[in-house]
């Protein structure tokens, strides 16, 4: 059985721990590096039901794409039972279970999060931007009209909704940024992209890029990043045949919409 320090190692051969940003904090953030692992849950984030979901499994690890603890928009500064951080975190120590956050690295490395959603939505001859690793380029397999991108994006995605603008041109080459990469409109219309597909984009950004002849779409944090999930089981398990790999099954888009047609 590897222990909790192999893993994390193993996971920083797939996204190196240089490439995260300067404000993130990844790697082993709860428990104990030379804890032994049999089983391992996989998920984008680490929610209470996550923990209640690997306690079920017996799993000793969670592997999850955002950090649990220590990041610029929310950081710890106590660790309280009366908050909802605080909760996870309680539980997770109580429980014996470690957690391992691959984040801003794993956006960035190849084959992670961003060649995951290229490839969920069949972009191929895809290419790294070279301005911050992150964001990714590629062109469809043939020229199509936005709906119909639209319609492979919410085959590929199964996100709740799409918010989109749309240029009026049809679709080829497109841009992909897992999560909240909007402001990269202004570089995807400079690679000569069609469309960008995203999360989390702003009213003004969607304004902009429709007057620079972008179709932006939004298809939700968790579903452009979620796709990475199956990356990592399938890389633990080729990496540790004798561990047991889980991707979760209660964590979902938690995001909702109410149909207005």
């Amino acid at each position: 059985m590897p222990t909790i320090h192999e893993v994390e190692n193993a996971l920083y051969a797939l996204a190196p721990r240089e490439l995260a940003q300067s404000w993130d904090n990844v790697g082993l953030l709860v428990g104990s590096p030379v804890q032994k692992v049999r089983r391992v849950l996989t998920a984008l984030d680490i929610t209470a039901a996550v923990v209640d979901e690997a306690a079920r499994l017996g799993a000793e690890l969670i592997v999850a794409h955002h950090p649990v603890m220590n990041c610029n928009w929310h950081p710890v500064q106590a660790l309280r039972d009366d908050n909802p951080q605080g909760q996870i975190l309680f539980r997770l120590v109580k429980g014996g279970i470690g957690a391992i956050c691959m984040h801003t690295n794993l956006d960035a490395a190849k084959g992670g999060v961003n060649d995951a959603l290229a490839e969920a939505i069949g972009l191929e001859e895809v290419s790294c931007v070279e301005e911050n690793g992150i964001e990714r380029v590629g062109n469809l397999p043939q020229t199509v009209t936005l709906l119909d991108f639209l319609a492979r994006v919410q085959e590929g995605l199964h996100p709740n909704g799409i918010r989109y603008v749309d240029s009026g041109k049809p679709i080829c080459r497109v841009a992909v940024g897992g999560g909240a990469c909007g402001s990269f409109f202004t570089r995807a219309v400079a690679l000569g992209c069609d469309a960008l597909v995203t999360a989390d984009v702003k009213y003004d950004q969607f304004l902009d890029a429709k007057a620079l002849g972008l179709s932006l779409i939004d298809a939700g944090h968790f579903p452009t990043e979620d796709v990475v999930c199956p990356v990592l089981v399938r890389y633990l398990e080729e990496y540790f045949p004798d561990l047991k790999v889980y991707r979760s099954e209660v964590h979902r888009e938690v995001v909702q919409y109410f149909p207005t047609m």
